[in-house]
C-alpha cells in the first residue's frame, strides 16, 4: 500500500469532526458566551491542578474543580505564531507556511497570517457573535494581517511575539500597544491592562453574544514581576540561564500568579453579569514553557516535539452542560478548540473551511466516547518531527527514531523502538504522508 494510501485512511479517522452539541435537556440558551483564554510559555507542571508545588493558581485551579481537565492536550505547536495559527484557522498552521515565531521584522514585511474570511472571529461574528481579542496577536503588522480584518470587532493588546510589560515595547524597541488599529501609550503591568480591559469588555457585552479571546502574555520573558522597581525594568537583563544577575524562579512564580489572579477576575465579572451559566471558559496554553518552567513530569521544553515541548495544561468549564471537577484522558489539540467553539456557537460554516479538530463537547458531556487521534508536529527549523497515533509517539530528530508509549511513559523515558519496529515504520510513513501534504498545499499558495 502506498504511504498516501495509508496516510487517506488516517485522515478518515484524523479529521472526524461531530456536527452538533450534545447536551442535556436543561443546557444553557443556543449561544452561548465563549471565552477563551491562553497564557504563554507556561509549563506542563506550572498549574496547581497540574501538581505545581510552588506556585499558587486558585483560579485556574477552580475552573479545574468546575468543569473538566485535560491530562493529554496538546498546542498545535511548540511555539507561539504556528499554535495562534492553528487556532484562528482551525487547521495545520503548515498550510499557511507558518511554522516559525514571526519577527518584529517579519511582522512588518506582510509575512503573517492573510485574512481569508474563514478565521474564526469572522465565521463567529458572521453567527451573530459580538468578537474581542485582548492580549497577543502575533500573526502580522498589515493591514490585512490584522485582528479586525480576521473578524475581532476589538482588540486591545500588542501584536509582537512579546512585549516589555511596562514599557509595552515589542523586540525591536518599538511601541507595541494597540488599540482598534491605533498604537496607544498608557501606564500600566501589561497583564493588569489585558485583565483590565477583558472584565470591561463583559461587562459592555452582557446583552449579547460574545466571543472573548484574552491572550495573556504572562509567563513570557522578559521576566519582569508585577513588583519590579523601576530600576530594575531592562528586559535585556531577563532572557537566558547563562546572563549574570537573570531572572528567577520567584520571579516567574509572581508573573504567572498575577495572570492567575486575573483570571480570577474575569470570573468574577462573569459572575457579576448573571453570565457564569451561559458561558464557555477555555483555559490553555501555546507551548511548552521555557527555561524557568516547570514541565514535569514531561521531558524537554519549548521548540521541541519532545512531551514538553507540545503538551499543555487544557481545562474546559460550562456549568450545568459539562460536568465539574472531572477529568480526561482524551487526547486533543488547539484546534479542536476551534471546531468546540463552532460547534457551540452554531455559526453558519463554509463549505470550504476544511476544518481538522474535532468537536470536544459529546465527549465531555459523556454523548460519545472518546475517540482515538493521529496528531502531527514539527517544529520551527524542522530539527524534530513527531506523530502520535493512538498511544505511541514517534519522534524523529535528526537521523534518529524514537518511539514511545506516551500513555504509559509521559516523560519518554523508554524508547520502545527496538521493540516496535513495525510501529515505527507505520508512524514513519503516516508522518511522510502529512508532511507532503501540508507542504504541497503551501507551496501551491506561494507560501513555503
Amino acid at each position: 500500500m502506498t504511504s498516501w494510501k495509508i496516510f487517506h485512511l488516517a485522515l478518515l479517522g484524523l479529521f472526524i469532526t461531530i456536527p452538533s452539541v450534545l447536551v442535556a435537556q436543561n443546557a444553557a440558551p443556543s449561544k452561548p458566551n465563549i471565552i477563551f483564554i491562553m497564557t504563554d510559555d507556561v509549563g506542563y507542571g506550572d498549574i496547581g491542578s497540574y501538581g505545581a508545588p510552588d506556585i499558587k493558581t486558585p483560579n485556574i485551579d477552580r475552573l479545574a474543580s468546575q468543569g473538566v481537565r485535560f491530562t493529554d492536550f496538546y498546542a498545535n505547536a511548540p511555539i507561539c505564531t504556528p499554535t495562534r495559527t492553528g487556532f484562528v484557522t482551525g487547521r495545520y498552521q503548515q498550510r499557511y507556511g507558518l511554522e516559525a515565531p514571526l519577527t518584529h521584522e517579519q511582522n512588518s514585511d506582510g509575512s503573517g497570517l492573510v485574512a481569508n474570511g474563514r478565521s474564526l472571529p469572522q465565521l463567529l461574528k458572521n453567527g451573530g457573535y459580538a468578537t474581542g481579542l485582548v492580549g497577543k496577536w502575533h500573526l502580522g503588522y498589515a493591514d490585512d494581517q490584522s485582528p479586525e480584518a480576521h473578524g475581532f470587532d476589538y482588540f486591545f493588546g500588542f501584536k509582537s511575539g512579546y512585549a516589555d510589560y511596562y514599557q509595552h515595547t515589542n523586540g525591536g524597541g518599538f511601541e507595541d500597544l494597540w488599540e482598534n488599529g491605533e498604537r496607544i501609550d498608557i501606564e500600566g503591568y501589561l497583564t493588569d491592562l489585558i485583565t483590565d480591559r477583558s472584565v470591561t469588555y463583559i461587562q459592555e457585552h452582557s446583552d449579547q453574544p460574545f466571543f472573548l479571546s484574552v491572550q495573556y502574555n504572562a509567563a513570557h520573558w522578559p521576566y519582569q514581576r508585577p513588583d519590579m522597581p523601576s530600576v530594575a525594568r531592562n528586559n535585556a537583563a531577563h532572557l537566558q540561564p547563562h546572563i549574570e544577575d537573570t531572572s528567577t524562579r520567584e520571579d516567574y512564580i509572581a508573573i504567572l500568579e498575577r495572570a492567575d489572579e486575573g483570571i480570577g477576575l474575569i470570573m468574577q465579572a462573569l459572575q457579576d453579569a448573571g453570565l457564569s451559566e451561559n458561558t464557555l471558559l477555555i483555559f490553555t496554553n501555546d507551548n511548552g514553557g521555557e527555561w524557568l518552567s516547570r514541565n514535569a513530569p514531561l521531558f524537554n521544553r519549548k521548540s521541541t516535539t519532545w512531551e514538553g515541548g507540545i503538551r499543555v495544561p487544557a481545562i474546559i468549564r460550562w456549568p450545568g452542560v459539562i460536568p465539574a471537577g472531572e477529568e480526561t484522558g482524551q487526547v486533543g489539540i488547539t484546534m479542536d478548540i476551534t471546531a468546540t467553539i463552532l460547534a457551540v456557537s452554531g455559526a453558519p460554516l463554509p463549505a470550504n473551511l476544511n476544518a481538522e479538530g474535532i468537536n470536544l463537547l459529546p465527549i465531555l458531556t459523556g454523548e460519545s466516547p472518546e475517540v482515538e487521534r493521529t496528531l502531527f508536529w514539527r517544529a520551527p527549523n524542522r530539527s524534530t518531527r513527531a506523530v502520535r497515533s493512538g498511544d505511541l509517539k514517534l519522534i524523529v530528530e535528526g537521523g534518529n527514531s524514537f518511539v514511545f508509549n506516551v500513555r504509559e511513559d509521559v516523560g519518554e523515558n523508554n524508547d520502545l523502538t527496538n521493540q516496535r519496529q513495525a510501529d515505527a515504520r507505520r508512524l514513519r510513513l503516516l508522518l511522510d504522508a502529512w508532511e507532503a501534504d501540508v507542504n504541497a498545499e503551501a507551496e501551491l499558495a506561494g507560501l513555503r
